[in-house]
């Protein structure tokens, strides 16, 4: 995986995590996934990253890039 995507995802013992791709360990744990989410959003606007939100399924329910977009978009 590329290290260029910060993950709010849930955590095996359970509450919610911040993780970005090719790290061990999360940056931040919280109860909610509501609280995980206000803590990611700036991390990945400040590193430039996607940031994406999964659900308790693991699934990716949605995805912000920020800075990585090319201009003029295409199409």
């Amino acid at each position: 995986m590329a290290r260029d995507t910060h993950r709010v995802m849930p955590h095996k013992d359970g509450g919610w995590q911040v993780k970005r791709d090719g790290d061990e360990k999360a940056s931040h744990r919280t109860d909610t996934k509501t609280e995980a989410e206000k803590l990611a959003r700036p991390i990945s606007q400040h590193q430039h990253t996607e940031l994406q939100i999964h659900g308790k399924d693991g699934r990716i329910q949605s995805s912000d890039s920020h800075g990585n977009d090319p201009y003029p978009p295409k199409g």
